[in-house]
């Protein structure tokens, strides 16, 4: 006999789970009580949306669904923004809502929501728990769900009652992974392809990858010397520096890269959805029927087909077809070799950054020096806004899981990132960067790292204003200023004041003895990098962008 809190914290045991991000509440209380008794390390977060984001974000980086617990209501609403993240990015992940008690509902209760018609938009499987006996079930559903075809987060709602009560109920079991492996026909398919082809051309993206697909594919790309795009905000998927990378799909593509792609003869699109991002507002790939002869590899069947008609369509994930292309082998040396080589000098030539700028901090010479001083395995975080362009484009990823951030544009994911990869990789530096707008979305949560002793490194590059909003406003409506502007706190005496390490960096000369004191320190910290307003792009000011020139 068991009560259902304690039913819910048994089946996250039998599946392996070794943390929750969450904010508690008393409609969860049996679960707080039950997870007391177990090694689960429980992540006490100062907001829903942060919680949220830090599941998925341990989702992104292990494959295995991040879990997060809040309560009712408000604590919901708070945590849809990490739900749409992860709906967005494929990314397992599993919510656990406390509800109302079964007797009060449809009365509008206090905090009461309807979960399955307020979420169904931004989670696979949206379900509430009715009979404590069934809870096994429900969650060994959750992880499947979550973790299968295309991935993505689940939501269950737990009645308060149902978690006091006590009942007899079968020993939660492990979820089963389901394989989906490619068919040897269409990796025969696939090799035909590739030896009539001119201009091949593979874009990885998507999730449902491991270290072993990252490194198979690299060999598979080697021996057919095959140019390798990354797809936006997944460019951890391939070595920056090795000879057949060619760069990411993403906003602010390389226009080398752009042409390649729309003048590609064969496009080997794997893993991704290849959406509106990444497929430049879908011109790369025309859709639905594309120029290019299109191989689409999805472990969802739903997907294929959605957008583009391919030629030919495999559902598999990224493991399990990868894993198939090990006998796939050229019949001669490749026609394209010296296409790849250039197109790799392409990425090298666009990735170098520039060296100056308006005013005194240059984020160029800042980001060679990072290239330098960072480890390959350094983990890098991010939220939305110009200021990221400055890592996508000129941080050269080396190794798998090195990133996170959000395909989804979400604003203040960098922080709770970073407090996440942090928890989950101790041994690894962490660092975050965030706007001035970005930041203060989910600021609150470097309370948490500093709680947790996590000594994460936070660049927030401080422009005073809502930067992508002021660009495309001086572009579209030149000079008229309007809900743009912001005023700050003092970041440095902010990081100060939670307890961690804070410096205000204002010459680029400046910033790498910071960056030593802020790692020596060993605790959290906040470098503020104040920028010129003007330097809201690498390549054009705010005034030429306003006087269109």
């Amino acid at each position: 006999m068991r009560t259902g809190g304690q039913l819910i914290v048994d089946a996250l045991v039998a599946n392996g789970v070794k943390r929750i991000s969450c904010v508690p509440g008393e409609s969860y209380l049996a679960v707080l009580d039950a997870l007391h008794d177990t090694d689960i390390d429980v992540v006490v977060c100062r907001q829903e949306g942060g919680a949220a984001m830090m599941a998925d974000c341990w989702g992104r980086l292990t494959g295995e669904p991040g879990i997060c617990m809040v309560t009712r209501g408000p604590g919901a609403t708070n945590a849809s923004a990490g739900l749409h993240i992860a709906r967005q990015d494929s990314i397992p992940m599993i919510l656990f809502i406390g509800q109302v008690q079964r007797e009060a509902r449809e009365r509008e209760a206090f905090q009461e929501i309807e979960y399955r018609r307020a979420f169904t938009e931004v989670a696979k499987w949206v379900a509430e728990i009715d009979d404590p006996a069934r809870i096994p079930e429900f969650v060994t559903r959750a992880f499947a769900v979550a973790t299968s075809g295309r991935p993505g987060p689940v939501v269950l709602a737990l009645p308060e009652d149902i978690l006091t009560q006590t009942v007899e109920a079968p020993a939660a079991r492990a979820c089963v992974p389901v394989p989906a492996h490619p068919g040897a026909g269409q990796i025969a398919g696939l090799g035909r392809l590739l030896e009539k082809a001119e201009r091949p051309v593979a874009i990885l993206g998507g999730s449902r990858w491991s270290e072993a697909s990252v490194a198979g594919f690299r060999a598979f790309a080697e021996r057919w010397a095959l140019p390798v795009a990354c797809s936006f905000r997944r460019q951890m998927l391939f070595d920056h520096l090795h000879p057949n990378y060619a760069g990411d799909s993403g906003i602010g593509i390389n226009p080398a890269l752009g042409r390649a792609i729309r003048e590609a003869d064969l496009v080997l699109l794997l893993g991704g959805r290849y959406s509106e991002m990444p497929s430049s507002g879908y011109t790369l790939i025309d859709s639905p029927y594309p120029r290019q002869t299109l191989v689409h590899v999805h472990p969802d069947p739903s997907e294929l087909g959605r957008v583009y008609r391919a030629e030919l369509p495999v559902c598999a994930s990224p493991d399990d077809f990868v894993a198939a292309l090990d006998g796939l082998r050229p019949a001669g040396p490749p026609r394209w070799a010296e296409r790849t080589r250039a197109m790799h000098e392409a990425y090298r030539a666009w990735s170098t950054p520039p060296t100056g700028g308006p005013g005194d901090l240059h984020m160029g010479p800042i980001m060679a020096w990072i290239e330098e001083n960072v480890p390959e395995d350094a983990i890098f975080t991010n939220g939305a806004g110009n200021y990221a362009t400055w890592l996508h484009r000129f941080h050269r990823f080396r190794r798998f899981a090195t990133q996170a951030a959000p395909t989804s544009g979400s604003m203040g994911y960098g922080l709770p990132a970073a407090v996440a990869a942090k928890h989950l990789h101790p041994e690894r530096e962490v660092v975050c960067f965030a706007g001035d707008g970005c930041f203060l979305m989910h600021g609150q949560e470097f309370a948490t790292a500093v709680r947790y002793h996590l000594p994460i490194i936070t660049l927030v590059v401080n422009n005073g204003m809502y930067g992508t909003i002021r660009m495309h406003q001086e572009r579209d409506y030149p000079g008229r200023v309007s809900a743009t502007d912001l005023t700050n706190p003092d970041f440095a005496a902010l990081a100060v004041a939670y307890g961690g390490h804070g410096e205000r960096v204002e010459r680029t000369e400046d910033f790498a003895p910071a960056f030593q004191r802020a790692r020596a320190s060993g605790r959290p910290a906040i470098l503020e990098l104040k920028l010129d307003p003007e330097a809201i792009t690498p390549a054009r000011t705010l005034s030429q962008i306003r006087s269109g020139t």
